[in-house]
């Protein structure tokens, strides 16, 4: 995703990881926007549910997005 974009989260790929992510807001059929990413390229910085969340580009990525 670029800045300012806007997506649908479809769900979570990583087991272990999901629980966190959810309890963070990030539940699947929930909007996400993408706000900017730090100048070395982690961490990247998400709204979600009414919060911004900064999440390593790892944990970002085990997120499923619909467009």
């Amino acid at each position: 995703m670029r800045p300012g974009e806007v997506a649908i989260i479809a769900g979570l790929e990583d087991d272990d990881l999901s629980t966190k992510l959810m309890e963070m807001g990030c539940l699947p059929g929930a909007s996400i926007r993408f706000n900017f990413r730090a100048p070395f390229g982690d961490p990247v910085c998400i709204s979600v549910s009414g919060y911004e969340l900064s999440l390593r580009v790892a944990e970002a990525s085990t997120i499923s997005i619909l467009n």
